[in-house]
């Protein structure tokens, strides 16, 4: 008579340098005034995009690789405001992304220097 019990899934061993990672903090900023609206951002990391707020957000990225770290803006007909950045293992874990004012222009993104600096 067959086991009917379910089958165990094989173990697989991490290592502890596999799983070692660390937070960033990513300040999303919208202008006060844009030609364009109720547009949300979309956040890309390691190549998978999550939809995203405007705010304060903290994510989980490698902590000893460089992350690959994206933002742009999608209004049903294009993507625009798109940024992207480069974080070292050595760099700040807190970024800044301005959006544009303007739907055909860049945004940018850039290493939060100091607390004093958010709003």
């Amino acid at each position: 008579m067959p086991d009917s019990s379910p089958a165990q899934p094989p173990e697989v061993e991490v290592s502890a340098a596999a799983k070692a990672t660390r937070r960033i903090e990513l300040t999303l900023h919208r202008p006060w005034f844009a030609l364009y609206a109720r547009v949300k951002p979309t956040l890309v990391i390691g190549g998978r995009g999550q939809p995203v707020q405007w705010g304060l957000g903290t994510w989980q990225v490698p902590s000893d690789q460089t992350a690959a770290i994206g933002v742009y803006l999608f209004n049903r007909m294009w993507r625009f405001g798109q940024a992207e950045f480069a974080l070292e293992p050595s760099d700040p874990p807190s970024l800044v992304y301005r959006a544009p004012a303007l739907p055909f222009r860049r945004g940018r993104i850039r290493i939060q220097t100091s607390a004093a600096t958010r709003s």
